[in-house]
């Protein structure tokens, strides 16, 4: 089976563990190449992160983290997050204040977070015909944005199916 690593791909082409296995990849080779290290924890928040391509919160990750790691607290989590969050390896769902692997690790790029309500996968688009028409509002405004990010909530095609 292909991947087409979007965060949620429910398509039967979609092979998450090979999903996995790439996003670990990359992110290893990406802290290797920034000379940053990707501790055992760190590694093993991303891999929680990357078991579904479900929005996950702190707390989760941290009850999933103490059958590994009984001395995890919630301050070990969060400085995992931070690491990831600041390599570009996972995106923050504001809205879901929850947190997801990134599709394209090490590009800085602009994100349409499409959340469906029903099942809670998240998938990361492109959207770049939206964030053109978007740069050009902000230039005619002369607004310099910092970072963009689109969450939109709705249901997903597997789900208006059902």
């Amino acid at each position: 089976m292909t991947a087409r690593f979007t965060i949620s791909d429910q398509t039967a082409e979609h092979d998450h563990n090979q999903c996995i296995r790439h996003a670990i990849s990359t992110a290893e080779d990406l802290c290797i190449r920034r000379g940053v290290q990707l501790t055992p924890i760190r590694h093993k928040i991303l891999e929680l992160i990357w078991n579904s391509h479900k929005a996950i919160k702190a707390y989760d990750l941290l009850d999933m983290l103490r059958p590994v790691n009984d001395a995890a607290k919630p301050a070990t989590v969060y400085r995992a997050l931070d690491f990831l969050l600041e390599q570009g390896l996972i995106h923050r769902v504001e809205s879901l204040n929850a947190f997801v692997g990134c599709r394209s690790s090490g590009t800085r790029h602009d994100q349409l977070l499409l959340i469906c309500t029903a099942c809670h996968n998240v998938e990361e688009r492109s959207a770049s015909q939206v964030f053109s028409a978007l740069a050009d509002e902000m230039q005619s405004a002369l607004f310099s944005p910092q970072r963009k990010t689109i969450e939109i909530h709705g249901l997903c095609k597997s789900c208006r199916t059902e």
